[in-house]
């Protein structure tokens, strides 16, 4: 039995020791689970919290048919949803976006960086983030997104293709915006 097997039979008996040894080995990557879904820093810590607290209350229920990391991600996931719930930030009503048109696939625009879409994908709309955190970040299929958020799998295609129009749009405006800024910083140099 590896070490993670060994700390769970421990906590299955209550040691809390092994809850602190088991949080150990998770938090880091749980947390940045958390913060891809929940923009704030410390909302996603809290979180991320209730989702060990939630684990370690259910972890009689682990039944090895998947890693423990994958079943606690699946808590950390489920939770970060429900405080968005809470908080009324999950859905992205089709009203509330612009009309956005078809961007063909082979569309030539290429993002400079990681760090340019992750900037980019903090501006779109919560439930357009969390779709696209989902399918392309934590590589669940549409119909397992479907399940965790309690929609149609329609509903998540149509709104990951509605996400990833909007960000593309937001990475091109962003990418004219810097080139407009360049060409007025040069003109006014050369009016210096």
């Amino acid at each position: 039995m590896d070490i993670s097997g060994q700390l769970i039979e421990r906590c299955r008996k209550g040691d809390s020791k092994a809850q602190f040894e088991l949080y150990g080995l998770y938090a880091n990557a749980m947390y940045n689970v958390s913060r891809r879904i929940i923009s704030d820093t410390m909302e996603a810590e809290d979180a991320m919290q209730e989702a060990f607290f939630k684990a370690f209350d259910k972890i009689h229920t682990f039944r090895n048919e998947v890693t423990f990391g994958a079943w606690l991600k699946r808590i950390v996931v489920n939770t970060c949803i429900d405080h968005l719930k809470r908080k009324r930030l999950l859905t992205v009503s089709v009203n509330d976006t612009p009309e956005l048109t078809a961007i063909p696939d082979n569309d030539d625009y290429n993002p400079e960086s990681i760090e340019e879409i992750r900037v980019a994908m903090e501006q779109l709309p919560q439930g357009y983030k969390l779709v696209l955190t989902l399918i392309l970040i934590d590589g669940y299929e549409y119909e397992e997104v479907a399940e965790i958020l309690a929609i149609a799998p329609s509903s998540v295609r149509s709104q990951f293709v509605r996400a990833k129009q909007k960000l593309i749009a937001i990475l091109k405006n962003d990418k004219k915006s810097r080139g407009n800024e360049i060409v007025r910083e040069i003109y006014q140099g050369k009016q210096e």
